[in-house]
């Protein structure tokens, strides 16, 4: 029956799968009411809150009895000594529940690791990262990086303050000074 929550069954794994997923369907429902960070921390109040403490509970309750060295103990202990970490985002609603952008955004990085070796210097290895960094930032910002990059290499050696160098940054660029492709 819709409104009657069914209580959890099957394995511990499949248990937390489910409450995880509930946890998700919240995210999804404030992204698709496109509430604002305070209405997200109302939001996750009411429904997140009681889905992370039954997460915690079930956690607790299987703590002793999974052996420690197997997956499923791994995953408990971890996510137990993560907990502090993991409640901050009920508190804040510009956070996000995992780490997906971030990951998504070093991705690149990660697979780009073997080329870093032949940068040449560490000089050429930072340069490769701050490059990869300003990309990333501005795919994050919503600019399209070549037109950004091409924006940033004529503009930034024109600048003479700190205010007019911020100004170019990608969370504050104004996107109709960018060149057209």
């Amino acid at each position: 029956m819709k409104g009657i929550e069914k209580p959890l069954t099957g394995s511990v794994s499949q248990q937390a799968l489910d409450i995880i997923e509930k946890l998700y369907a919240v995210e999804h429902e404030a992204r698709d009411l496109k509430l604002k960070s305070d209405e997200i921390v109302i939001l996750r109040a009411s429904k997140s809150k009681p889905l992370i403490d039954e997460f915690k509970a079930l956690l607790d309750k299987n703590k002793n009895s999974t052996p420690k060295k197997s997956l499923l103990g791994k995953a408990i202990n971890y996510a137990l000594n993560q907990w502090k970490q993991l409640l901050v985002y009920l508190e804040n609603g510009i956070l996000k529940i995992d780490n997906n952008l971030a990951e998504n955004c070093v991705r690149p990085i990660a697979l780009g690791r073997r080329n870093w070796l032949f940068c040449g210097s560490p000089e050429g290895a930072e340069a490769s990262a701050v490059l990869y960094s300003i990309i990333e930032t501005a795919k994050a910002n919503g600019l399209e990086p070549y037109r950004y990059l091409k924006f940033l290499f004529t503009e930034f050696p024109k600048t003479s303050s700190e205010e007019e160098v911020k100004a170019l940054l990608p969370q504050y660029v104004d996107r109709n000074r960018l060149p057209e492709i």
